[in-house]
C-alpha cells in the first residue's frame, strides 16, 4: 500500500490522494486500507516514516565507507542522497519529509527538518567526532532549511534538479557550515 500510496502522490499530489485511490492502485479492497491506517495523512506518515528510515540508512552506508575524511564529506553525503531521493525515490518529491502533509509529521515536539538536522548532527558527530562544536544541531537546522528550500526550488525549475541551483545549494551550505563548525572544530584542535 505504501509503494501505490508513493506513485499516486506522485501522480496527483497529497490533495488528490483518496483513500479509494489507494485501494484501487493497490488493488486491495477499502477495508483493508483502514485496517492498517485510519486516514489518508496515517498512510502519508507511514510512508514518510519509511522514507526517512531509508534516507538515514543511506547515510549510514556513506558514512561507513572510507571515503569520507572530513566532516564537510558528512553534509556533502547528506545533500547528494536528498537529491538522489528527488531523483529516485516514488513520493518523495512532492511530500519531501512530510512538510506538506503537517510540519511535525515525523514528530510531535519538533518540525520535519529539526528532526532531520537533529538526526545528521547525530551522524556527523559519531563519525567525525563533532560533540564539541557549540549549538551543531542548531546550525545544521539552520543548514537544511536552507538547503531543503534551495533544492525544492532546483526541483521545480527543472524535472531532473537544475543543477545551477545545486551547486549554489551546496556551495552556501558549505560557506555557512563552514564559518560556524570549522572554526571551533580548528580552535579546538590548535589548544
Amino acid at each position: 500500500m505504501l509503494d501505490a500510496c508513493a506513485e499516486l502522490v506522485d501522480e496527483v499530489g497529497y490533495e488528490g490522494l483518496t483513500t479509494t485511490l489507494l485501494a484501487e492502485r493497490a488493488e486491495v479492497a477499502i477495508g483493508s486500507v483502514y485496517q492498517f491506517f485510519p486516514d489518508k495523512r496515517a498512510i502519508v506518515q507511514a510512508l514518510t516514516l519509511r522514507t526517512m528510515e531509508s534516507y538515514l540508512q543511506r547515510l549510514d552506508e556513506r558514512f561507513a565507507s572510507d571515503d569520507l575524511t572530513h566532516w564537510w564529506d558528512g553534509v556533502d553525503a547528506a545533500i547528494d542522497e536528498y537529491i538522489s531521493m528527488h531523483r529516485t525515490v516514488p513520493g518523495f518529491r512532492t511530500l519531501h519529509f512530510g512538510d506538506v502533509v503537517d510540519l511535525h509529521l515525523l514528530d510531535d515536539q519538533r518540525d520535519n527538518n529539526g528532526v532531520i538536522a537533529e538526526q545528521l548532527a547525530r551522524v556527523l558527530t559519531e563519525r567525525f567526532g563533532l560533540a564539541g562544536v557549540p549549538d551543531l544541531r542548531f546550525h545544521l537546522e539552520v543548514a537544511v532549511e536552507a538547503a531543503d528550500a534551495l533544492i525544492k526550488l532546483a526541483f521545480r525549475r527543472r524535472a531532473d534538479g537544475d543543477e545551477r541551483v545545486l551547486v549554489e545549494a551546496k556551495a552556501l551550505i558549505r560557506e555557512y557550515l563552514h564559518r560556524q563548525v570549522n572554526a571551533p572544530v580548528e580552535a579546538a584542535h590548535q589548544g
